[in-house]
Protein backbone atom coordinates (compact mmCIF):
# COMPACT_ATOMS: atom_id res chain seq x y z
CA UNK A 1 0.00 0.00 0.00
CA UNK A 2 1.54 3.32 -1.18
CA UNK A 3 1.91 5.80 1.92
CA UNK A 4 -0.59 9.11 2.37
CA UNK A 5 1.45 11.75 0.92
CA UNK A 6 1.31 9.62 -2.76
CA UNK A 7 -2.22 8.96 -2.51
CA UNK A 8 -3.53 12.37 -1.51
CA UNK A 9 -1.08 13.72 -4.67
CA UNK A 10 -2.27 11.00 -6.79
CA UNK A 11 -6.05 11.80 -5.61
CA UNK A 12 -8.54 12.12 -8.72
CA UNK A 13 -5.80 12.57 -11.38
CA UNK A 14 -5.47 8.67 -12.72
CA UNK A 15 -9.29 7.85 -12.69
CA UNK A 16 -12.94 9.28 -13.44
CA UNK A 17 -14.95 8.91 -10.58
CA UNK A 18 -18.88 7.64 -11.23
CA UNK A 19 -21.33 10.68 -11.35
CA UNK A 20 -19.05 12.89 -11.30
CA UNK A 21 -17.39 15.78 -13.94
CA UNK A 22 -13.37 14.94 -14.44
CA UNK A 23 -12.77 18.79 -13.79
CA UNK A 24 -14.78 18.77 -10.32
CA UNK A 25 -12.79 15.59 -8.88
CA UNK A 26 -9.31 17.57 -9.85
CA UNK A 27 -10.72 20.94 -8.69
CA UNK A 28 -12.41 19.45 -5.69
CA UNK A 29 -10.65 16.62 -4.67
CA UNK A 30 -12.85 13.31 -2.97
CA UNK A 31 -12.73 12.16 0.45
CA UNK A 32 -10.22 9.73 0.49
CA UNK A 33 -11.60 6.65 2.95
CA UNK A 34 -9.17 4.42 4.34
CA UNK A 35 -11.12 2.19 7.15
CA UNK A 36 -14.61 1.40 8.30
CA UNK A 37 -16.28 -0.31 10.84
CA UNK A 38 -19.94 -0.47 12.20
CA UNK A 39 -21.82 2.60 10.50
CA UNK A 40 -18.58 4.23 11.06
CA UNK A 41 -15.99 5.36 8.40
CA UNK A 42 -12.19 7.06 8.48
CA UNK A 43 -10.67 9.36 6.07
CA UNK A 44 -6.59 9.52 5.34
CA UNK A 45 -6.73 12.12 8.14
CA UNK A 46 -7.73 10.20 10.91
CA UNK A 47 -11.00 12.25 10.66
CA UNK A 48 -13.88 9.23 12.01
CA UNK A 49 -17.58 9.71 11.07
CA UNK A 50 -20.85 8.57 11.04
CA UNK A 51 -21.65 7.44 7.78
CA UNK A 52 -25.31 8.55 6.53
CA UNK A 53 -25.34 7.51 3.32
CA UNK A 54 -25.08 3.61 3.98
CA UNK A 55 -21.79 3.27 1.61
CA UNK A 56 -24.66 4.14 -1.32
CA UNK A 57 -27.77 2.18 -0.21
CA UNK A 58 -25.94 -1.19 0.63
CA UNK A 59 -24.34 -1.61 3.52
CA UNK A 60 -27.40 -2.58 5.55
CA UNK A 61 -25.62 -4.56 7.93
CA UNK A 62 -22.80 -2.30 8.72
CA UNK A 63 -18.93 -2.45 7.68
CA UNK A 64 -16.67 -4.81 8.63
CA UNK A 65 -19.47 -7.18 8.89
CA UNK A 66 -17.86 -10.76 10.62
CA UNK A 67 -20.17 -13.48 9.30
CA UNK A 68 -19.81 -12.05 5.61
CA UNK A 69 -15.97 -11.47 5.54
CA UNK A 70 -15.59 -15.25 7.07
CA UNK A 71 -18.09 -16.74 4.29
CA UNK A 72 -15.85 -14.91 1.68
CA UNK A 73 -12.74 -16.19 2.89
CA UNK A 74 -13.78 -19.63 3.30
CA UNK A 75 -15.21 -19.38 -0.33
CA UNK A 76 -12.57 -17.85 -1.46
CA UNK A 77 -10.11 -20.99 0.03
CA UNK A 78 -12.31 -23.62 -1.18
CA UNK A 79 -14.01 -22.77 -4.89
CA UNK A 80 -12.99 -18.96 -6.00
CA UNK A 81 -14.62 -19.56 -9.11
CA UNK A 82 -16.39 -21.55 -11.52
CA UNK A 83 -19.22 -20.48 -14.42
CA UNK A 84 -22.44 -20.94 -14.42
CA UNK A 85 -23.48 -21.01 -18.08
CA UNK A 86 -25.41 -23.68 -18.84
CA UNK A 87 -24.05 -26.93 -18.35
CA UNK A 88 -22.06 -26.10 -15.00
CA UNK A 89 -22.62 -24.53 -11.45
CA UNK A 90 -21.45 -24.14 -8.11
CA UNK A 91 -23.34 -25.38 -4.72
CA UNK A 92 -23.29 -21.66 -3.39
CA UNK A 93 -25.46 -20.05 -6.28
CA UNK A 94 -28.01 -23.71 -5.31
CA UNK A 95 -28.14 -22.71 -2.18
CA UNK A 96 -28.64 -19.34 -2.57
CA UNK A 97 -31.41 -19.82 -4.93
CA UNK A 98 -33.59 -21.44 -2.56
CA UNK A 99 -32.87 -18.66 0.11
CA UNK A 100 -34.15 -16.00 -2.30
CA UNK A 101 -36.98 -18.36 -3.34
CA UNK A 102 -38.25 -18.47 0.31
CA UNK A 103 -37.21 -14.79 1.25
CA UNK A 104 -39.37 -13.30 -1.57
CA UNK A 105 -41.74 -16.41 -1.73
CA UNK A 106 -44.23 -13.85 0.03
CA UNK A 107 -43.95 -11.54 -2.85
CA UNK A 108 -44.74 -14.38 -5.51
CA UNK A 109 -41.49 -15.06 -6.79
CA UNK A 110 -40.67 -18.09 -7.90
CA UNK A 111 -36.97 -18.20 -9.67
CA UNK A 112 -33.83 -16.00 -9.75
CA UNK A 113 -31.89 -15.09 -12.44
CA UNK A 114 -27.96 -14.34 -11.41
CA UNK A 115 -26.49 -10.77 -12.25
CA UNK A 116 -23.32 -8.83 -11.33
CA UNK A 117 -25.45 -6.06 -9.83
CA UNK A 118 -28.25 -3.66 -10.04
CA UNK A 119 -28.42 -2.06 -13.52
CA UNK A 120 -27.78 -6.02 -14.56
CA UNK A 121 -30.45 -6.75 -13.50
CA UNK A 122 -32.54 -4.06 -14.83
CA UNK A 123 -31.73 -5.10 -18.27
CA UNK A 124 -31.93 -8.50 -17.76
CA UNK A 125 -35.76 -7.95 -16.52
CA UNK A 126 -36.16 -5.30 -19.42
CA UNK A 127 -35.10 -8.04 -21.73
CA UNK A 128 -36.81 -11.02 -20.11
CA UNK A 129 -40.39 -8.91 -20.37
CA UNK A 130 -40.20 -8.90 -24.19
CA UNK A 131 -39.28 -12.47 -24.10
CA UNK A 132 -42.18 -13.63 -22.28
CA UNK A 133 -44.55 -11.42 -24.77
CA UNK A 134 -42.65 -13.46 -27.11
CA UNK A 135 -42.79 -16.74 -26.04
CA UNK A 136 -46.99 -15.96 -25.70
CA UNK A 137 -47.25 -15.16 -29.30
CA UNK A 138 -47.18 -11.36 -28.79
CA UNK A 139 -43.94 -10.10 -29.87
CA UNK A 140 -45.30 -6.54 -30.70
CA UNK A 141 -45.81 -5.80 -27.08
CA UNK A 142 -41.40 -4.04 -26.91
CA UNK A 143 -42.17 -0.68 -25.08
CA UNK A 144 -41.49 0.08 -21.25
CA UNK A 145 -43.31 2.64 -19.03
CA UNK A 146 -41.80 4.01 -16.28
CA UNK A 147 -41.70 7.03 -13.82
CA UNK A 148 -40.04 10.69 -14.33
CA UNK A 149 -37.73 10.90 -11.68
CA UNK A 150 -36.80 6.93 -11.60
CA UNK A 151 -34.13 5.54 -11.35
CA UNK A 152 -32.90 2.37 -13.33
CA UNK A 153 -28.99 1.93 -13.57
CA UNK A 154 -26.99 3.44 -16.19
CA UNK A 155 -27.26 0.18 -19.18
CA UNK A 156 -28.58 1.46 -22.29
CA UNK A 157 -31.89 -0.10 -20.98
CA UNK A 158 -32.25 1.21 -18.10
CA UNK A 159 -31.04 4.65 -18.64
CA UNK A 160 -33.46 4.62 -21.69
CA UNK A 161 -36.61 4.15 -18.80
CA UNK A 162 -34.54 6.55 -16.19
CA UNK A 163 -36.35 9.28 -15.55
CA UNK A 164 -34.20 12.08 -14.60
CA UNK A 165 -32.07 14.21 -17.57
CA UNK A 166 -29.04 13.87 -16.07
CA UNK A 167 -28.38 10.19 -16.68
CA UNK A 168 -29.62 10.46 -20.09
CA UNK A 169 -29.24 13.36 -22.05
CA UNK A 170 -25.12 13.04 -22.87
CA UNK A 171 -25.99 9.73 -24.12
CA UNK A 172 -28.81 10.30 -26.51
CA UNK A 173 -30.65 8.95 -28.60
CA UNK A 174 -31.45 5.87 -26.24
CA UNK A 175 -33.25 2.79 -26.95
CA UNK A 176 -36.91 3.72 -28.06
CA UNK A 177 -39.56 2.95 -27.31
CA UNK A 178 -39.76 4.16 -23.96
CA UNK A 179 -41.97 6.27 -22.12
CA UNK A 180 -42.58 8.20 -19.04
CA UNK A 181 -45.46 9.14 -16.92
CA UNK A 182 -45.45 11.95 -13.54
CA UNK A 183 -43.94 10.72 -10.28
CA UNK A 184 -46.20 10.85 -7.81
CA UNK A 185 -43.90 13.60 -6.29
CA UNK A 186 -46.26 15.98 -4.35
CA UNK A 187 -43.80 18.61 -3.66
CA UNK A 188 -43.16 19.42 -7.15
CA UNK A 189 -45.79 17.66 -9.98
CA UNK A 190 -47.28 19.00 -12.95
CA UNK A 191 -50.54 18.85 -12.00
CA UNK A 192 -49.63 21.46 -8.96
CA UNK A 193 -51.88 18.80 -7.07
CA UNK A 194 -50.00 18.59 -3.22
CA UNK A 195 -52.58 16.59 -1.94
CA UNK A 196 -50.80 12.90 -2.21
CA UNK A 197 -53.92 10.57 -2.46
CA UNK A 198 -55.35 13.06 -4.97
CA UNK A 199 -51.97 13.17 -7.16
CA UNK A 200 -52.15 9.74 -7.10
CA UNK A 201 -55.13 9.29 -9.00
CA UNK A 202 -53.77 12.10 -11.39
CA UNK A 203 -50.77 10.47 -11.95
CA UNK A 204 -52.70 6.33 -12.24
CA UNK A 205 -54.94 8.63 -15.13
CA UNK A 206 -52.07 9.99 -17.32
CA UNK A 207 -50.58 6.05 -17.07
CA UNK A 208 -54.07 4.74 -18.48
CA UNK A 209 -54.35 7.65 -20.97
CA UNK A 210 -50.26 7.07 -22.14
CA UNK A 211 -51.18 3.16 -22.14
CA UNK A 212 -54.00 4.08 -24.59
CA UNK A 213 -52.56 6.21 -26.83
CA UNK A 214 -49.32 3.95 -27.38
CA UNK A 215 -51.62 0.92 -27.72
CA UNK A 216 -51.74 -1.53 -24.80
CA UNK A 217 -50.59 -4.72 -27.39
CA UNK A 218 -47.21 -2.85 -27.94
CA UNK A 219 -46.17 -2.38 -24.34
CA UNK A 220 -44.63 -5.35 -22.63
CA UNK A 221 -43.88 -3.72 -19.28
CA UNK A 222 -43.78 -0.78 -16.51
CA UNK A 223 -41.22 -0.49 -13.82
CA UNK A 224 -40.77 1.28 -10.91
CA UNK A 225 -39.06 1.46 -7.41
CA UNK A 226 -41.79 0.92 -4.71
CA UNK A 227 -39.80 4.59 -3.11
CA UNK A 228 -38.18 6.29 -5.54
CA UNK A 229 -34.77 6.54 -4.23
CA UNK A 230 -32.36 8.37 -6.42
CA UNK A 231 -34.70 11.08 -7.55
CA UNK A 232 -34.86 12.56 -3.58
CA UNK A 233 -36.86 9.49 -1.66
CA UNK A 234 -39.80 10.07 -3.44
CA UNK A 235 -42.62 8.53 -1.64
CA UNK A 236 -45.77 7.65 -3.00
CA UNK A 237 -48.92 7.65 -1.27
CA UNK A 238 -50.34 3.91 -0.03
CA UNK A 239 -52.49 3.52 -3.07
CA UNK A 240 -50.17 4.19 -5.80
CA UNK A 241 -48.56 0.52 -6.78
CA UNK A 242 -51.86 -0.69 -6.05
CA UNK A 243 -53.59 1.11 -8.38
CA UNK A 244 -50.45 0.45 -11.00
CA UNK A 245 -50.49 -3.12 -10.35
CA UNK A 246 -54.26 -3.33 -11.21
CA UNK A 247 -53.89 -1.01 -14.57
CA UNK A 248 -51.07 -3.77 -15.05
CA UNK A 249 -53.33 -6.34 -14.91
CA UNK A 250 -55.97 -4.63 -16.72
CA UNK A 251 -54.11 -4.07 -19.97
CA UNK A 252 -51.71 -7.32 -19.77
CA UNK A 253 -48.67 -5.50 -19.39
CA UNK A 254 -45.93 -6.97 -16.61
CA UNK A 255 -44.82 -5.08 -13.38
CA UNK A 256 -41.38 -4.80 -12.61
CA UNK A 257 -40.73 -3.91 -9.31
CA UNK A 258 -37.16 -2.32 -9.19
CA UNK A 259 -35.90 -3.23 -5.27
CA UNK A 260 -32.08 -2.79 -6.03
CA UNK A 261 -32.71 -0.18 -3.10
CA UNK A 262 -35.64 -0.89 -1.38
CA UNK A 263 -35.04 -4.84 -0.94
CA UNK A 264 -33.91 -6.43 2.08
CA UNK A 265 -35.59 -4.24 4.61
CA UNK A 266 -34.74 -1.03 4.25
CA UNK A 267 -38.55 0.37 3.99
CA UNK A 268 -38.74 -1.34 7.35
CA UNK A 269 -40.67 -4.86 5.18
CA UNK A 270 -38.41 -6.80 3.57
CA UNK A 271 -39.31 -5.53 -0.03
CA UNK A 272 -40.59 -2.09 -0.83
CA UNK A 273 -43.39 -4.47 -2.89
CA UNK A 274 -44.78 -6.12 0.30
CA UNK A 275 -44.66 -2.64 2.11
CA UNK A 276 -47.50 -1.29 -0.33
CA UNK A 277 -49.16 -4.95 -0.20
CA UNK A 278 -48.57 -5.24 -4.06
CA UNK A 279 -46.98 -8.91 -6.13
CA UNK A 280 -44.83 -7.87 -9.20
CA UNK A 281 -43.94 -9.91 -12.26
CA UNK A 282 -40.96 -9.64 -11.59
CA UNK A 283 -38.32 -7.97 -9.28
CA UNK A 284 -34.59 -6.13 -9.30
CA UNK A 285 -32.33 -6.68 -6.46
CA UNK A 286 -29.03 -6.17 -5.65
CA UNK A 287 -26.76 -3.96 -3.53
CA UNK A 288 -27.48 -5.12 0.33
CA UNK A 289 -28.06 -8.85 -0.97
CA UNK A 290 -24.14 -8.66 -0.08
CA UNK A 291 -23.74 -5.94 2.05
CA UNK A 292 -21.34 -4.26 -0.52
CA UNK A 293 -18.40 -6.44 -0.28
CA UNK A 294 -19.04 -8.51 -3.32
CA UNK A 295 -20.59 -7.23 -6.66
CA UNK A 296 -23.73 -9.65 -7.11
CA UNK A 297 -27.49 -9.18 -8.70
CA UNK A 298 -30.39 -11.26 -9.54
CA UNK A 299 -33.55 -10.47 -10.96
CA UNK A 300 -36.89 -12.56 -9.46
CA UNK A 301 -39.21 -13.86 -11.59
CA UNK A 302 -42.73 -14.42 -10.53
CA UNK A 303 -44.86 -17.74 -10.83
CA UNK A 304 -46.48 -16.99 -13.42
CA UNK A 305 -44.07 -16.08 -15.92
CA UNK A 306 -41.37 -18.68 -14.66
CA UNK A 307 -43.54 -21.25 -15.92
CA UNK A 308 -44.51 -19.22 -19.34
CA UNK A 309 -40.82 -19.80 -20.33
CA UNK A 310 -40.49 -23.58 -18.79
CA UNK A 311 -43.27 -24.80 -20.36
CA UNK A 312 -42.04 -23.14 -23.34
CA UNK A 313 -41.54 -25.71 -26.14
CA UNK A 314 -40.82 -23.19 -29.29
CA UNK A 315 -37.15 -22.54 -28.63
CA UNK A 316 -37.89 -19.54 -27.70
CA UNK A 317 -37.99 -19.50 -23.98
CA UNK A 318 -33.90 -20.31 -24.06
CA UNK A 319 -32.19 -17.38 -22.11
CA UNK A 320 -29.81 -15.13 -24.04
CA UNK A 321 -28.77 -13.28 -21.14
CA UNK A 322 -26.13 -13.89 -18.88
CA UNK A 323 -22.63 -12.26 -17.36
CA UNK A 324 -19.03 -14.01 -16.85
CA UNK A 325 -19.72 -13.52 -12.99
CA UNK A 326 -22.96 -14.43 -12.83
CA UNK A 327 -23.77 -16.66 -9.75
CA UNK A 328 -20.07 -16.30 -8.68
CA UNK A 329 -19.66 -18.58 -5.82
CA UNK A 330 -18.17 -15.97 -3.83
CA UNK A 331 -20.66 -13.80 -3.92
CA UNK A 332 -23.00 -16.19 -3.75
CA UNK A 333 -21.51 -17.16 -0.66
CA UNK A 334 -21.02 -13.46 0.66
CA UNK A 335 -25.26 -13.34 0.13
CA UNK A 336 -25.99 -16.40 1.66
CA UNK A 337 -24.19 -15.08 5.31
CA UNK A 338 -26.03 -11.74 4.94
CA UNK A 339 -29.16 -13.14 4.30
CA UNK A 340 -28.72 -15.40 7.62
CA UNK A 341 -27.03 -11.71 9.35
CA UNK A 342 -30.38 -10.19 8.02
CA UNK A 343 -32.99 -12.16 9.41
CA UNK A 344 -31.19 -13.47 12.24
CA UNK A 345 -30.91 -9.33 13.07
CA UNK A 346 -34.31 -8.38 11.90
CA UNK A 347 -32.64 -5.33 10.75
CA UNK A 348 -36.48 -4.39 8.87
CA UNK A 349 -37.83 -3.78 12.47
CA UNK A 350 -34.39 -1.20 13.51
CA UNK A 351 -34.87 0.47 9.90
CA UNK A 352 -38.04 1.37 10.91
CA UNK A 353 -38.04 2.16 14.23
CA UNK A 354 -34.38 4.43 13.47
CA UNK A 355 -36.56 5.44 10.20
CA UNK A 356 -39.29 6.84 12.03
CA UNK A 357 -37.10 8.60 14.57
CA UNK A 358 -34.55 10.07 11.84
CA UNK A 359 -37.78 11.65 9.71
CA UNK A 360 -39.66 13.35 13.18
CA UNK A 361 -36.17 14.67 13.86
CA UNK A 362 -35.83 16.09 10.16
CA UNK A 363 -38.89 17.49 10.58
CA UNK A 364 -38.11 19.48 13.33
CA UNK A 365 -35.31 21.17 11.47
CA UNK A 366 -37.59 22.12 9.09
CA UNK A 367 -39.34 24.37 11.55
CA UNK A 368 -36.02 25.70 12.66
CA UNK A 369 -34.15 26.18 8.86
CA UNK A 370 -35.86 28.07 6.27
CA UNK A 371 -33.50 26.28 3.88
CA UNK A 372 -35.62 22.82 3.94
CA UNK A 373 -38.43 23.34 1.52
CA UNK A 374 -39.65 19.68 1.93
CA UNK A 375 -38.96 16.25 3.67
CA UNK A 376 -39.62 13.06 2.71
CA UNK A 377 -39.34 9.56 4.43
CA UNK A 378 -41.03 8.07 7.44
CA UNK A 379 -40.89 4.78 5.89
CA UNK A 380 -37.62 3.25 7.27
CA UNK A 381 -34.46 4.23 6.39
CA UNK A 382 -34.98 6.33 3.34
CA UNK A 383 -35.30 10.16 3.84
CA UNK A 384 -34.56 13.32 1.82
CA UNK A 385 -34.09 16.69 2.62
CA UNK A 386 -34.83 19.10 -0.13
CA UNK A 387 -33.02 22.78 -0.18
CA UNK A 388 -34.66 25.84 -1.65
CA UNK A 389 -33.35 29.66 -1.44
CA UNK A 390 -36.95 30.65 -0.93
CA UNK A 391 -39.80 28.56 0.22
CA UNK A 392 -42.57 30.25 -1.07
CA UNK A 393 -41.14 30.00 -5.18
CA UNK A 394 -39.72 26.05 -4.32
CA UNK A 395 -36.41 27.84 -6.14
CA UNK A 396 -33.99 24.96 -5.10
CA UNK A 397 -30.74 25.89 -3.47
CA UNK A 398 -27.09 26.53 -5.52
CA UNK A 399 -24.69 23.87 -5.68
CA UNK A 400 -22.37 26.25 -3.45
CA UNK A 401 -25.09 26.11 -0.94
CA UNK A 402 -25.33 22.34 -0.76
CA UNK A 403 -21.45 22.02 -0.66
CA UNK A 404 -21.20 24.53 2.24
CA UNK A 405 -24.06 21.57 4.09
CA UNK A 406 -21.98 18.89 3.44
CA UNK A 407 -18.69 20.18 4.23
CA UNK A 408 -20.41 21.17 7.63
CA UNK A 409 -21.86 18.53 8.84
CA UNK A 410 -18.76 16.70 7.36
CA UNK A 411 -16.55 18.83 9.83
CA UNK A 412 -19.02 17.93 12.73
CA UNK A 413 -18.98 13.98 12.28
CA UNK A 414 -21.33 13.18 9.47
CA UNK A 415 -20.88 12.29 5.82
CA UNK A 416 -23.97 13.03 4.37
CA UNK A 417 -25.09 12.69 -0.03
CA UNK A 418 -26.13 16.02 -2.10
CA UNK A 419 -27.55 15.30 -5.22
CA UNK A 420 -28.91 18.15 -6.85
CA UNK A 421 -30.46 20.11 -3.97
CA UNK A 422 -31.27 17.12 -2.06
CA UNK A 423 -29.86 15.58 0.69
CA UNK A 424 -30.38 12.29 0.72
CA UNK A 425 -30.10 9.55 4.10
CA UNK A 426 -29.11 6.15 4.05
CA UNK A 427 -27.78 4.91 6.80
CA UNK A 428 -26.80 1.23 7.63
CA UNK A 429 -30.04 -0.47 9.34
CA UNK A 430 -27.85 -1.41 12.06
CA UNK A 431 -27.89 1.72 13.35
CA UNK A 432 -28.55 3.09 16.54
CA UNK A 433 -30.18 5.81 18.27
CA UNK A 434 -27.57 7.81 18.97
CA UNK A 435 -26.12 7.48 15.97
CA UNK A 436 -29.66 9.33 14.38
CA UNK A 437 -28.94 12.00 17.03
CA UNK A 438 -25.77 12.47 15.92
CA UNK A 439 -26.92 12.52 11.68
CA UNK A 440 -29.50 15.28 13.05
CA UNK A 441 -26.99 17.80 15.10
CA UNK A 442 -24.50 17.48 12.03
CA UNK A 443 -27.45 18.59 9.74
CA UNK A 444 -28.62 21.00 12.11
CA UNK A 445 -24.73 22.44 12.16
CA UNK A 446 -24.57 22.47 8.20
CA UNK A 447 -27.72 24.43 7.91
CA UNK A 448 -26.89 27.06 10.18
CA UNK A 449 -23.96 27.60 8.17
CA UNK A 450 -25.20 27.40 5.05
CA UNK A 451 -27.87 30.26 6.33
Amino acid sequence: MKDNNFLKENNAKHFWQPMSHPADSLANLPTIITEAHGVRITDIDGHETVDAVGGLWNVNLGFSCQPVKDAIAAQLHRLPFYSTFRGTTNDAAVELSWMLRNFFGPDGMARCFYTSGGSDSVEVALRLARQYHKIRGEGGRTKYLSLKKGYHGTHTLGASVNGNANFRTQYEPLMPGCFHIPAPYAYRNPFNESDPEKLVQLCLAALEDEIGFQGADTIAAFIMEPILGAGGVIVPHESFMPGVRSICDKYRILLIADEVVCGFGRTGDWSGSRHWGVKPDMMCIAKAITNGYFPFGAVMIGEALAETFEDDTSGRGAIGSGYTYSGHPVGAAAAIACLKETERLSVKDNAAARGTQLFEGLLELARHHTLIGDVRGGHGLMCALELVSDRGNKTPIGKQTSALVSKTAYENGVMIRVSGNNIILSPSLIIEESDIDKILSSLDAGLSAAA
